[in-house]
């Protein structure tokens, strides 16, 4: 259900004391899928463990922090070298997407503390919406028609995902294609994100980010807002400490 324009202006009116209605929320929300909106990582690090044995050496958390957020060809190429494998990157990636993708649709999905709060105050508000994640199309075709099925309606106008991207993230690319396909300022946006190469590739992008890290601290050349939990955080809150900054 969206909320009438009255309805929307009624509600971006209850913005902090000296902010002008016009900059009380983002033109658009870019929000990263796993780690951040889906508590993803224990299948991932399941599909590691798996193709680590393969290869013949012990995963460890450092490993599954070390490559946090991809992109997919990184992590078969970390595998690959911490095995000292003669085997294909390429080919290691190919075996990990594979089980990660059966993990995906055999599993339950996980939502992160507020997520669908956040998502469902993006859909009254009206607000353009974007998923930018590393994951392949494969893995978010796994997993977005049931949070369609439990928002009610697809939560998002614009999917991107890593195989479309000339280049994933760390580099900016991704969330400026997801900016552009919303018709949308990157400057005017506000990105959630989890990990240390996701922030990099929102924060270089030139929008607004806000950090919300579960595994990996983030580096210490870059200024997100951070947040332990998106539970009881608002759009208006997030979208004000996101931009802090211009005050």
């Amino acid at each position: 259900l969206k909320l009438s324009a009255c309805s929307r202006q009624t509600r971006a009116i209850r913005c902090p004391l000296g902010m002008r209605v016009r900059d009380a929320l983002p033109s658009a929300v870019l929000c990263d899928m796993d780690g951040t909106l889906l508590d993803t990582e224990p299948i991932w690090f399941e599909a590691e463990i798996s193709v680590a044995a393969d290869l013949g050496f012990t995963w460890t958390d450092d490993d599954q922090a070390h490559c946090l957020g991809g992109p997919l060809e990184r992590v078969g190429r970390y595998l690959v070298e911490r095995s000292r494998s003669s085997r294909d990157s390429l080919e290691v990636s190919g075996v990990l997407l594979a089980r990660v993708e059966q993990l995906f649709r055999s599993s339950d999905i996980v939502w992160r503390p507020g997520a669908v709060d956040l998502l469902r105050d993006c859909l009254e508000l009206d607000l353009p919406t974007a998923l930018v994640t590393a994951s392949s199309v494969n893995l978010v075709d796994a997993v977005h028609d049931r949070m369609a099925a439990e928002l009610g309606t697809p939560p998002f106008d614009v999917l991107v995902t890593g195989d479309v991207v000339p280049h994933s993230k760390p580099h900016p690319a991704p969330y400026l294609m997801a900016a552009e396909r919303l018709s949308q300022p990157i400057r005017d946006c506000l990105a959630l994100e989890d990990s240390p190469t996701g922030v990099r590739s929102a924060w270089m992008s030139g929008c607004w980010v806000v950090a919300i890290p579960h595994i990996a601290q983030l580096p210490d050349d870059l200024d997100p807002h951070v947040v332990d939990t998106l539970h009881g955080s608002s759009l208006l809150d997030l979208w004000a400490q996101a931009r802090r900054r211009e005050d």
